[in-house]
């Protein structure tokens, strides 16, 4: 007998079992695939149709790139179409911000800042203000020498990330000449970045940060363009797929004079000042010379700490003096004049009679001689610089019409010439008195306001302006630096007497007064008015305005000396007399080339 154990028992119950067997092994793998299948469809379809746009973007941008290509800046021309500002192509340092991920970037770094002359610390930093899988490379230096180009290229193989770009640069032909009106370009800033981004600005763009560089920026600055490149997996170029070319900017021609320009910035020398040149017929700007100035082209690379030391050594160079308010001085008793004789209480034949001084408010405003002139009239007040004369003109027909006349006159607001620099000088009134000084207007602001001094405050360009109207026989002209076939205008239907009667008085000037010095050969027949502002306790301020030929003016010419000491007639009248030399001088010539000369022969 066989004795069977439990285990075996069971076993054959199990094997006696036929129905279904070896199927669900199979339903369970056959379900596991349905459902894997399923994951990785919908998984498929999800990537295919919601985020295939994404991806194939994506694949695309790892073999294409971006290469933006800036536009050219528009050029500026003188009157006569000498280049004052265009765009030359330079050669500048880039670096791909990757670069920094790479194992030799330390010596990269180190090697770079040995070749260009920038430290390690200052290529770090302006590699930091970009993303470090920027699209685009970042500008480390620009306008490089020849020298630098050629030791960069010899390291080529060991610069990984580096390359040298050919890029528009600004630049000046004539160095210094008009740098004021010109001004300058310089990168934007990262904070400027973000103001100007929706502008349609770049990082490493270029903007116009004063002058005309800065006012006309939108018409100079032109459109950005670019390529799109294919390239290998190394990064080398493959061909490219589209482009769309960048729009220069326009070009912009100025009133100007280049050859007179260096003569007034000559004439102005080192002192501080300003002189401008404007054609009273038509408002057009010849000359605008400003001490101390600057090289606009310093901007065009990285200035360093000793450079930029030696820019700003002589004061500050960035100030437009011609467009500054300074105390007008006697230059101002034309508006004086012009608003006695109007008003009707001191006609062109008034007689008055001079003394040592007037006093008013507490306060002696004194003749410049001390002792007065007796009994004179308008033109021979004018020609002497008359302060009592003058004096009770002012006092005569009251504050609010000198005031009235002189705003008539364009003092107290901008000209609106083409530069943000200008201010608007001052002619004050009760109102700002009362604002500013906590007091009412009381007579001897008058009295100050009738012979240019006090709280009167005028620019350069302003006097120059005021000049004008006495050129051209009554009209308010409108300065302008860009050429324009419709130049303003506007007549402050002066009296034929009250225009006689200024003009005498300034002829009278030069024969027999204060400027005397504009009396000589060289020039047309000229008239003018000097003055001499004090500005306790420093120098006084020296002014003289003038304007040729006396009957039908073509140039007026204003000279303003800040802090010079001495007077306007033998400071400033010089200064006129030498632009105003140079102007008919250069007109000669032009009107009459010579045949032979040595710039013709060479």
């Amino acid at each position: 007998m066989t004795l069977l154990s439990p285990i075996a028992k069971a076993s054959r119950k199990e094997s006696g079992r036929t129905v279904g067997r070896g199927i669900r092994p199979w339903g369970i793998m056959f379900m596991a695939s349905v459902v894997l299948i399923g994951g990785l469809g919908s998984r498929l379809a999800f990537l295919q149709l919601v985020k295939g746009d994404e991806l194939q973007q994506t694949a695309r941008s790892n073999s294409v790139r971006i290469a933006p290509k800036p536009p050219i800046r528009g050029n500026m021309f003188d009157r006569n179409g000498k280049v004052l500002a265009t765009t030359k192509l330079a050669h500048a340092i880039y670096i791909w911000p990757l670069a920094r991920t790479k194992p030799d970037w330390p010596k990269t770094k180190q090697l770079l800042s040995q070749l260009v002359g920038i430290s390690p610390a200052e290529i770090e930093k302006r590699l930091k203000s970009q993303d470090i899988y920027a699209t685009e490379p970042l500008a480390i230096a620009r306008n490089l020498t020849l020298a630098q180009v050629t030791a960069i290229e010899e390291h080529h193989q060991t610069l990984e990330g580096v390359e040298v770009i050919i890029e528009p640069v600004r630049y000046y032909p004539q160095g210094n000449t008009a740098s004021h009106v010109l001004g300058y370009t310089r990168e934007l800033t990262p904070e400027e970045f973000e103001v100007r981004r929706a502008e349609g600005y770049r990082l490493q763009d270029y903007i116009g940060k004063l002058g005309l560089e800065s006012s006309l920026e939108t018409r100079l600055r032109g459109q950005w363009g670019g390529q799109e490149i294919q390239v290998d997996r190394d990064g080398r170029f493959v061909q490219i797929l589209g482009e769309k070319p960048a729009q220069a900017g326009e070009d912009i021609h100025l009133t100007i004079d280049a050859d007179l320009q260096k003569v007034a910035q000559d004439v102005l020398g080192n002192r501080n000042g300003a002189i401008v040149a404007i054609d009273p017929r038509n408002g057009d700007v010849l000359a605008m010379a400003s001490y101390p100035d600057f090289d606009p082209n310093i901007f065009s690379d990285r200035i360093s700490p000793e450079k930029w030391a030696a820019v700003t050594a002589k004061g500050d160079p960035f100030i437009n003096r011609a467009l500054r308010g300074f105390p007008p001085a006697s230059t101002f008793k034309v508006v004086t004049a012009a608003a006695g004789m109007e008003s009707g209480k001191y006609p062109a034949n008034v007689v008055l009679s001079t003394t040592p001084y007037l006093a008013a408010a507490g306060v002696r405003f004194y003749e410049w001689n001390r002792s007065g002139f007796g009994a004179i009239g308008h033109v021979r007040a004018m020609a002497w610089s008359s302060n009592t004369f003058f004096g009770q003109v002012g006092r005569g027909v009251g504050g609010e019409t000198l005031i009235d006349w002189a705003r008539r006159f364009g003092f107290g607001q901008r000209t609106g010439i083409e530069l943000g620099e200008e201010t608007s000088g001052l002619i004050p009134d009760d109102d700002w008195t009362q604002e500013q000084l906590d007091r009412p207007w009381n007579l001897g602001d008058t009295i100050n306001m009738s012979i240019g001094q006090g709280l009167t405050l005028a620019t350069p360009l302003q006097v120059a302006q005021m000049f004008a109207v006495m050129a051209n026989g009554g009209y308010l002209v409108s300065p302008h630096l860009v050429q324009t076939d419709t130049p303003q205008k506007t007549s402050l239907n002066l009296e034929p007497r009250t225009l006689e009667t200024i003009r005498a008085g300034l002829r009278a000037v030069v024969t027999s007064g204060t400027g005397t010095v504009l009396n000589v050969p060289g020039i047309p027949t000229a008239a003018g008015k000097s003055g001499t502002a004090e500005a306790p306790p420093r120098e006084n301020h020296a002014w003289f305005g003038a304007f040729a030929p006396y009957e039908n003016a073509e140039i007026v010419v204003v000279a303003f000396a800040e802090h010079s000491g001495g007077g306007g007639g033998s400071v400033a009248g010089p200064m006129v007399h030498d632009v105003m030399t140079a102007y008919f001088e250069l007109k000669e010539k032009a009107e009459n080339p010579t045949v032979e000369t040595p710039e013709t022969l060479e």
